[in-house]
């Protein structure tokens, strides 16, 4: 096996994973240099597809304010959001805007080059910036491709990988994380590589689900090395379904129609064509957990798997300067939204829970650290506020950044036994003995059975009839199988992700945010929540 070494390894390539292999560039002096390891292109990633926009808390809006968000954050997280993290990331979301257009992220502004702000759901005011409309992780995540690539004082100190997999952490005999084995997928090969930190930002889980929001590379790769390497793990039940979501037939993958949308004055129908958001306060744009519930809602009374979004409301000049993503790919599939309702329905979209992490990307486990959707800092409580995403990834990459800037990254490839254990187990010795297995109708089967009980509403029953075809998954699989495609490696991942969520959701015998147990609270209750110790009750 070969065998390689860096002062730090960053697994994906995604906005957190770029912005801080950028950052680390330019502020420390790394002496066995970065390796930014991506399954795919460096390009490719969640992020990539986000479209609402970042949360910036800037002094020129002058309506918002610090204790605005924090409020807005913490109503929609439920309350169980952590104060201190969410105000840490309020206060510096003006530092990361900064630090964004310094690096060449060009924000949409207004004839008089003013930044613009829109509205999405739970925001009290306009403070959601933008990119090219409707583009907004595009156009930050080209940027900071552009950034790694072609600027040659970040560059040099940058080596990536892509395609490969990191398939397993090196967990040293004292409990340190020593780097990871990795997968190439093209020349089938493992290296192990060895690093003083190992950064994990590989994004979320959505592909668990039977319909997702999320690209088919999101299949909760760095959350399955933390729960193989028993790192401390938190709020796995909470899991966002995104409300508006184009449903097309025979169509599992959902492309995101952005909450903005409601923002700038769209409304949701149902199938007669009724509007039947005016029960809640905030209206079409409620928290999305309380929008999901009623869309699926009026899917289930109606037998139809949609509703509609009527955009006819919003002026088509203005659709298409500031959506002309979503204009386009609804013409292409032959909806025509100046006279056309929009289908929608939700999909998986965001986890809320990940490796448990301080606000530095501090894990459980030594010189391990977590970053973006991935990593659980607490910020998003049961219900992430929307756009606070994009935001976190930035603050805590920055902050991750100076936490090693006082850290030893001088690397070691030293083995000790417990490594040595682990590099066995991807030894050619070890390749023998699996039979053929079918990885994509696995994978139908877990999707499937993730979606229908351990979906948008779920109860003991159904959790624990997901629980037993997981088993049942893992029983024909093989827990401790050699993987040799990347399907394998994903497949198995997805299957820790799983069991994960749903033993989450087992334990948690309440509804609350994105977590809706159908066996322990009232329809009318759960629809908005506060949370008096740990008890969920109603908003009046």
């Amino acid at each position: 096996m070969k065998h390689s070494k860096y002062s730090v390894i960053i697994v994906g390539s995604g906005i957190a994973g770029l912005y801080t292999a950028i950052k680390l560039s330019e502020t420390i002096n790394l002496p066995d240099g970065i390796l930014l390891l991506t399954k795919s292109q460096l390009s490719e990633s969640n992020s990539r597809y986000a479209q609402g926009g970042i949360v910036g808390v800037l002094p020129e809006n002058k309506p918002d304010s610090v204790s605005l968000h924090v409020a807005d954050t913490i109503k929609a997280g439920c309350g169980l959001s952590d104060f201190n993290v969410v105000k840490f990331i309020s206060e510096n979301s003006q530092y990361a805007i900064k630090d964004l257009i310094s690096y060449g992220v060009e924000f949409d502004r207004d004839s008089k080059n003013g930044l613009t702000f829109t509205l999405e759901g739970a925001h009290s005011v306009r403070r959601i910036l933008h990119v090219g409309g409707d583009a907004t992780g595009y156009g930050i995540e080209k940027a900071l491709v552009d950034k790694v690539r072609n600027d040659d004082a970040i560059s040099q100190n940058i080596s990536i990988y892509e395609q490969s997999h990191a398939v397993e952490l090196l967990i040293d005999s004292k409990g340190a994380c020593r780097g990871v084995v990795a997968f190439n997928e093209v020349t089938n090969e493992f290296e192990t590589i060895y690093a003083a930190a190992t950064i994990l930002a590989t994004g979320g889980t959505g592909q668990v689900y039977k319909y997702t929001t999320n690209p088919s590379v999101a299949t909760g790769d760095g959350l399955a090395l933390a729960i193989r390497a028993k790192a401390d793990i938190k709020d796995m039940e909470f899991i966002q379904f995104h409300p508006t979501a184009l449903s097309l037939e025979n169509d599992e993958s959902r492309f995101l129609i952005s909450e903005s949308v409601r923002g700038e004055g769209a409304k949701l129908v149902n199938d007669s064509d009724e509007y039947f958001m005016d029960s809640h306060p905030q209206k079409d744009l409620a928290p999305r957990d309380v929008v999901t519930r009623e869309i699926y809602s009026q899917m289930a009374a109606s037998g139809c798997g949609h509703v509609y979004l009527d955009a006819t409301l919003i002026p088509i000049e203005k659709f298409t300067e500031r959506f002309p993503n979503i204009y386009k790919t609804c013409l292409k599939n032959g909806i025509d939204v100046t006279k056309d309702y929009i289908p929608v329905s939700p999909a998986a979209h965001y986890c809320m829970g990940g490796i448990k992490t301080s606000i530095d990307g501090k894990t459980s486990i030594k010189s391990l650290y977590a970053i973006g959707e991935v990593a659980c800092t607490s910020l998003h409580g049961a219900n992430r506020l929307a756009s606070n995403s994009l935001l976190e990834c930035v603050v805590t990459g920055f902050e991750l950044v100076n936490t090693l800037s006082f850290s030893n990254l001088e690397g070691s490839d030293v083995i000790d036994d417990a490594i040595l254990a682990i590099l066995k187990k991807y030894s050619s010795d070890e390749q023998d003995g699996y039979d053929e297995f079918d990885v994509k109708l696995a994978i139908s089967k877990l999707k499937n059975t993730m979606w229908d009980n351990a979906g948008i509403v779920r109860d003991e029953n159904s959790l624990l009839l997901a629980l037993s075809d997981i088993n049942k998954l893992w029983d024909s699989f093989g827990r401790d199988r050699f993987c040799t495609t990347a399907e394998e490696f994903e497949l198995r991942n997805l299957l820790h992700v799983a069991g994960a969520i749903v033993n989450f959701a087992l334990k948690r015998k309440e509804s609350i945010g994105a977590h809706y147990r159908s066996d322990y609270v009232q329809p009318e209750i759960a629809k908005s929540c506060e949370v008096v110790h740990g008890t969920s009750v109603p908003v009046k």
